[in-house]
Order: C-alpha cells, then sequence, then structure tokens
C-alpha cells in the first residue's frame, strides 16, 4: 500500500522504543502513513525509568522542521516532547513559517516513572503562546492539573480543566482519564460548542509506556487522512487500546504497547 498521508513528528527520542518519536513513527506507519521528523531530545531510557536526556539545539530543531517541510510538505503535525523555552520559541517561529494547519499538541511533561521532562518557563510558555497555535491539545490527567493549577479527581473536575484550556486559547481538548482509579476510563473531548465522553474497560496491565504519544500520533494520522477531530479522537482510543489489549510484556517497567497492533501482513519476502 501507499502511504494516505504525511505526518511531522517534533518530539523526543526514547531509546527503548516505546514512547516517544518511537512509538510515534510506528504508529504513523501502522496506521498506512508516512512520518517524519524532527528530533527535540534524545533520552536515555528503559521501561524501568530515564537515565538522563541530551538536549537538542533549538536552531537545529527549527533547521529539522523547516527543511523537511520545504521538501514534504506535511498534511498534518504531532507535537511531543519540548523541554524549553527556548525549544517551545524556535518551534512557534517554525510553525508560523511553513503554515500547516491541522497541528496535535502532546504536552509531554512527566515520564511513567516520574520524572519530570520540562521546565517552569516552558510550561507558562505552552501554555500562554504554544496552545493557541495547535487544532487539539491531548494532556493526560496530571499534564491538565499543571497546565490548568487545579486538582482533577472526577469526570466533572476533566470538563472543568478542559474548559480553562479553552479559555487560554485551546481550540479542542482531548484530556485523557487512565490516572483515574475506576473500572471505566473516559476520555473527554471538549470545545465550545460540545462535549464528548469515550468511555472503555480499563484494561488490567503494567505494560502502557507510551500510550500518549501513541494516542496522539494516531489522531495525528487519522485527522491527516480526513477524518474529524472528534471522529480522529474515537479511532486513536480504538487503536490504543487494541494495541495494550496485546500485553507483550517487554521489559522489567513500565513495558510497551504493541504498535503493529492494527497490521495484517499477507506478503511474504523469501
Amino acid at each position: 500500500m501507499k502511504p494516505k498521508s504525511k505526518i511531522l513528528i517534533i518530539a523526543g527520542s526514547d531509546s527503548s522504543g516505546g514512547a516517544g518519536i518511537q512509538a510515534d513513527i510506528k504508529t504513523v506507519t501502522a496506521l498506512g502513513s508516512y512520518a517524519m521528523t524532527a528530533v527535540t531530545a534524545v533520552t536515555i531510557q528503559n521501561t524501568t525509568g530515564v537515565k538522563s536526556i541530551v538536549p537538542i539545539n533549538p536552531k537545529e530543531i527549527s533547521n529539522q522542521i523547516e527543511f523537511t517541510s520545504k521538501d514534504i510538505k506535511p498534511d498534518a503535525i504531532k507535537i511531543g516532547m519540548l523541554h524549553s523555552a527556548k525549544v517551545i520559541k524556535s518551534v512557534i517561529q517554525s510553525l508560523d513559517k511553513i503554515k500547516i494547519k491541522k497541528i496535535i499538541l502532546d504536552p509531554v511533561m512527566v515520564a511513567k516513572g516520574g520524572t519530570k521532562l520540562i521546565d517552569e518557563e516552558a510550561i507558562q510558555l505552552l501554555k500562554n503562546k504554544l496552545i493557541k497555535k495547535v487544532s487539539l491539545i491531548t494532556p493526560n490527567i496530571p499534564e491538565a492539573e499543571i497546565l490548568t493549577e487545579t486538582k482533577i479527581k472526577t469526570k466533572e473536575d476533566m470538563i472543568y480543566a478542559a474548559s480553562i484550556l479553552i479559555s487560554l486559547g485551546a481550540k479542542n481538548v482531548f484530556i485523557k482519564g487512565g490516572h483515574l482509579e475506576s473500572k471505566i476510563v473516559q476520555d473527554i473531548f471538549v470545545n465550545k460548542k460540545e462535549i464528548m465522553i469515550i468511555k472503555n474497560r480499563r484494561i488490567t496491565t503494567s505494560n502502557t509506556h507510551g500510550t500518549g504519544c501513541t494516542l496522539s500520533s494516531a489522531i495525528s494520522t487519522f485527522f491527516s487522512c480526513g477524518k474529524t477531530l472528534k471522529k480522529s479522537c474515537e479511532l486513536a482510543t480504538k487503536y490504543v487500546n487494541n494495541s495494550i489489549r496485546s500485553n507483550l510484556n517487554f521489559g522489567k517497567g513500565h513495558g510497551p504497547i504493541n504498535h503493529l497492533s492494527s497490521i495484517l501482513i499477507n506478503k511474504r519476502f523469501r
């Protein structure tokens, strides 16, 4: 098959392959599109945690975005880990130059093991400038709490936090409910006109490394192919749940999900 669309991923690398740019590339590819990248940082990590983070120079991040897009124009952009205010400023400048309308922002702030991946100045810039530039922001509950300075303990709290993000300039918000302790996981899509709640039974497993990166990349892929944002969120959630259900069980900590869950290979190479 030929790729259905082209996605530019702006995010950090994960050496263990379960999250970050590696998860993004696998997701975009598994869902039938073409992935390009602008690496923002190199993280040294495995399923048990993050050992260290090597930032990429902001100018080189901009060069990656602009030089790549000049040659192969993306249909959509997925943004993941932006670890400093300088990086966010350079990304905003590049987005203004390349003028792509479909942008999904996953505000990566904390690794699965609890390591903080972003500083305070960067959080403020993301909140006050970057969210106005994107089509959709996809925080999990800890990220939504940081961005809105509120506590989230219920579905109603999630809706309230989403409304704060809308008031800050976000066009659409998709808050992931996996961090609330309940048998049914509720994810909430909100904009000025509507609220949609996606309910799924919780899958009991510790192998959920990279679910946020995977979800936002899946949304970007479906959105780039002409689906509405709302439908893209529904389809991406199904893909992620299907990938979690495989329960790969790689590594000694929070293992990765199965990005190949959507693929059926019917060709043999000899």
